[in-house]
């Protein structure tokens, strides 16, 4: 079986981790900068625990804002390095919607509003020029869950 390497897009407060955790935790490892605040290099150690799992041939989400091209670029230069298949995730949401969902958030899950603006100037949509093999829109649904189509490139 091919492993896979699901690389989530978008900004803080659309849902990714939440997304991770209803389709995903039980079969890919989890792999987010969030995980290691006091780390001083989160590239590198992102690289490192990438790596690891895909070497294992174990599946594994990335759950960053990964919001440029050139952001996606080394996991998805890692992920073809050892085989495997990408995936992409674009939570396509509205500022103010990611600005309501992280006002619901406590203690350091919660970012400050300018970090969603930030992050927001700079997003650019994902492309299978890239080197993804697949691409899916993600919006979340007023029952919790999330809208997954696929992207028509």
């Amino acid at each position: 079986m091919i492993c896979e390497c699901l690389i989530l897009i978008g900004l803080p407060g659309s849902g990714k981790t939440t997304f991770y955790r209803q389709r995903f935790a039980s079969t890919h490892g989890h792999v987010s900068k969030d995980r290691w605040p006091n780390v001083r290099d989160k590239n590198l150690r992102q690289e490192r625990e990438l790596a690891a799992r895909l070497s294992s041939d174990a599946s594994v989400v990335v759950d960053n804002t990964n919001a440029t091209i050139a952001d996606r670029a080394p996991a998805i230069a890692l992920a073809r390095r050892h085989g495997a298949k990408v995936v992409g995730y674009f939570f396509d949401v509205p500022v103010k919607d990611a600005i309501a969902r992280n006002a619901g958030r406590e203690g350091r899950a919660r970012v400050p509003n300018v970090a969603i603006y930030t992050i927001a100037k700079r997003l650019q949509p994902p492309t299978r020029a890239e080197g993804f093999d697949e691409l899916y829109r993600v919006q979340p649904s007023a029952d919790g869950g999330f809208t997954v189509e696929p992207m028509l490139m």
